[in-house]
């Protein structure tokens, strides 16, 4: 398998954050007097939408109830991103290790996300000196495209930017949603699920792990199932 760059496709192939999203929804929740608490299953259930808002927007249906998605998104960022500047992240397994053998075999890397600048920065804040913007090739965020994922638009806007065909590119992402943009965009793709994604449909995926491995862009291209 010869690339020419490693596309990391959400916040959640880098660190893992699920569980603080989880708790900033509740807060949020608290805040806006709604009687909502998202427990795990329920959220592991919600994540099959993609982007917060929509979440928010198809629970409120279910339940019956009317009011502000926005701002009640908008809270729940602000309860994360205090969340996260309080306590240091780590990388995901492996992240590093992929970051590195890149830099030394002159493949390129992009972040290739179509979240908020906002939930970037505060990202990468969170992680300290060990993994930076700076330590990527590009970086994406979703005033780039029109149309968000699930949709491969800013998969093919990296593929753009990055000057390379799809062929020779592999991307990372960590929902069965997400796997879906760039899979779409003709992309080979790795699926490296969450905490709370683990049981979600990633048949698509070239390979499906819970750590990452220099291996995995050199070998072949058979499907192999999660451990």
């Amino acid at each position: 398998m010869t690339i020419s760059a490693i596309l990391f496709g959400s916040i959640g192939t880098l660190v893992e954050t699920s569980e603080h999203q989880r708790h900033a929804f509740n807060r949020a929740f608290r805040d806006s007097g709604l009687d909502w608490n998202w427990d795990q299953p329920t959220y592991r259930d919600l994540l099959a939408v993609s982007g917060g808002q929509n979440r928010i927007r198809l629970y409120a249906e279910r339940r019956g109830d009317v009011l502000d998605v926005a701002e009640v998104h908008r809270l729940k960022t602000q309860h994360f991103d205090n969340g996260m500047e309080i306590g240091g992240l780590e990388a995901r397994p492996g992240v590093l290790d992929v970051m590195r053998w890149a830099v030394s075999e002159g493949v390129k890397t992009a972040f290739v996300t179509s979240t908020s600048q906002e939930n970037i920065d505060v990202t990468f804040k969170a992680l300290g000196n060990t993994l930076t913007a700076d330590d990527f090739d590009l970086v994406t965020n979703a005033t780039m495209v029109a149309a968000l994922k699930p949709a491969p638009d800013i998969y093919n806007y990296a593929l753009d930017q990055l000057g390379i065909d799809a062929a020779d590119a592999i991307a990372i992402e960590d929902t069965g949603k997400s796997l879906k943009a760039p899979v779409a965009a003709g992309i080979r793709s790795i699926a490296f699920p969450g905490a709370n994604t683990l049981r979600q449909n990633y048949g698509a995926a070239i390979h499906v792990v819970d750590r990452l491995s220099p291996d995995l862009f050199v070998s072949s291209d058979e499907h192999v199932e999660a451990a």
